[in-house]
């Protein structure tokens, strides 16, 4: 009787047999104890804990609007994390080559080298892409050290004028306009050069010797046919959209948003800019952020230039335009400039 008495009360060890995995005779098992089949009892597994945890916060995927400069149906591209991506996705969507697209304005059709895409992209900026046009050939004869040509690229292998100089050789041949592409130097193809490369191969051609180059323009919109635009220093060149939030893209590794430039990193990469043209007879905004970001936390010359290397050691920078990058960015740190 204490026998059948301690099976009907569940005594430890001792279970009935279940019909279907049920009993209505013994209330359920604790959920902090379960039997082994040896009949041990080890520690249930933790219940999940309640209230469940809120799923995690995704950021919204980044999608972009972009046309054809000289016209097209607006389309949408996403999921590109550097500027050679970002044209194969523009060349998908309109049913082009990528090697088409010579570079892209931010907000802007026109041939604008202030609206230029660089580095960063806001994330309510519209993108327009300027394609293949004219090709053109024009012969210059270096009567003077300097062209007065300013040189940029689209990070994929296209160099093309940036800026012309008012008086300058260059600007006296009228056919030769802000955003053309430079194909070629004396039937030499330059495609896949950067800029600075561009820039010095210009810079040692010899005086009075007469050259030809080889350019083609943007394709142009009805309205733009005859367009000659001089690009000018504005303080306003280089911003990337009026958002909060950029898209910055990079030459290595993956794009990230990040919170929109300062006013320090702004007025530095401006300054930054104007002594890469000085020196290099360059424009490249995505590359003076680059340095700036490298230096605006370093408190010496001798790790700024190590910071600088291990990021843009193909250029070789000469040591005096260290020291004045230096100096700007210490400069605008201090709102001496």
């Amino acid at each position: 009787m204490l026998q059948e008495s301690r099976r009907k009360q569940g005594a430890p060890g001792q279970l009935e047999p279940m019909l279907n995995g049920s009993s209505q005779d013994h209330p359920p098992m604790s959920p902090q104890v379960q039997v082994q089949g040896s009949g041990e009892r080890a520690p249930a597994p933790e219940p999940p804990p309640y209230p469940p945890p809120p799923p995690p916060c995704t950021r919204p995927r980044l999608v972009f609007h972009t046309q054809l400069a000289h016209g097209s149906p607006t389309g949408r591209i996403e999921g590109f994390t550097n500027v050679k991506e970002l044209y194969a996705k523009i060349a998908e969507v309109f049913d082009i080559s990528p090697s088409e697209i010579l570079f892209c304005t931010l907000n802007s059709h026109k041939v604008d080298m202030q609206k230029l895409l660089g580095g960063q992209i806001g994330l309510e900026d519209f993108i327009f892409a300027h394609v293949r046009g004219e090709t053109k050939e024009v012969e210059v004869t270096k009567s003077e050290d300097a062209l007065g040509l300013t040189i940029t690229d689209n990070g994929t292998g296209y160099a093309f004028i940036k800026r012309i100089k008012e008086g300058s050789i260059i600007d006296h041949l009228k056919t030769v306009c802000v955003g053309d592409h430079i194909e070629a130097i004396n039937d030499q193809s330059i495609v896949g050069c950067r800029h600075y490369e561009v820039a010095k191969m210009l810079k040692e051609l010899p005086k009075a010797t007469p050259f030809t180059l080889r350019l083609v323009e943007p394709k142009k919109a009805f309205d733009m046919i005859g367009l000659r635009t001089k690009s000018t220093k504005s303080a306003g060149e280089g911003r990337m959209g009026s958002g909060r939030e950029t898209l910055r893209l990079r030459s290595k590794g993956l794009a990230t948003v990040q919170e929109a430039p300062s006013e320090f990193e702004e007025r530095a990469t401006r300054k930054v800019d104007d002594l890469l043209e000085s020196y290099m007879g360059i424009r490249d905004v995505e590359l003076a952020a680059t340095i700036v970001e490298a230096g605006k936390d370093k408190t010496t010359p001798d790790d700024f230039a190590q910071a600088l290397d291990s990021v843009l050691g193909d250029f070789a920078f000469p040591d005096v335009f260290l020291f004045d990058v230096w100096g700007v960015i210490g400069d605008v740190r201090n709102g001496g400039i």
